[in-house]
């Protein structure tokens, strides 16, 4: 099926050797104070986000987030430019987003309240320290492609909830590189032990963070 041929294609470019950036050091967290900060990750069974409570936000992180100015929460995801914010993918768009590195976007939603779980959507709480939360958001911060001389980057278009938008973003998709390899990374930044090797679906990264999450 669908996910076998994924896995057999994601494994066909660990073997011709891609490799994302943004490599996380070994001993990241080692210096960490307590954990002092919440972070939810949220699954629909393919895409995974990571969910920030807006007032957790450093100063001068993130600009962006005005444009959000109701949103007591923010969650945010990484994909390809032109499969993510497709209202009606294909199956061969996925696939053509999947072979050939791609232009990014960030996708950020604004939220009044956190999500219920349900169906296909899964939720998971962590705990992380002062220090793993700022090195969180200034890497998605740096993911965020904004006009030379500008502060802020400007929508490219709608995102998928009504609250929501879609930004240009550095990296490249491709299958070593997808939106659940992304949030993997940002996650092993903010200290947890998660690890990218291996993941593709969302199912791959759940499996790591579900043993790691604290109950809502």
């Amino acid at each position: 099926g669908m996910v076998m041929l994924l896995r057999l294609l994601s494994l066909l470019l660990l073997l011709a050797g891609c490799a994302s950036g943004d490599s996380v050091p070994a001993d990241i967290a080692a210096r960490d104070g307590p954990p002092a900060r919440t972070l939810h990750v949220i699954s629909n069974g393919w895409h995974a986000g990571i969910i920030l409570a807006r007032s957790d936000l450093p100063v001068g992180l993130l600009p962006e987030a005005a444009d959000f100015p109701a949103a007591a929460w923010l969650e945010f995801g990484w994909g390809d430019r032109e499969y993510y914010p497709n209202p009606r993918p294909t199956m061969g768009m996925a696939l053509a987003a999947g072979l050939t590195p791609t232009p990014a976007v960030l996708h950020i939603a604004g939220r009044a309240a956190l999500p219920e779980a349900g169906g296909k959507l899964e939720i998971l709480r962590f705990r992380i320290s002062e220090a793993g939360l700022r090195r969180l958001v200034e890497r998605i911060d740096a993911a965020m492609e904004r006009p030379a001389g500008q502060d802020r980057a400007a929508s490219l278009a709608p995102g998928l909830y009504e609250t929501s938008l879609f930004y240009p973003a550095r990296g490249e998709f491709h299958l070593f590189n997808t939106c659940n390899s992304w949030v993997a990374r940002k996650l092993a930044w903010a200290g947890l032990p998660v690890s990218d090797s291996g993941v593709t679906m969302a199912e791959d990264l759940m499996v790591q963070l579900r043993p790691l999450a604290v109950p809502r």
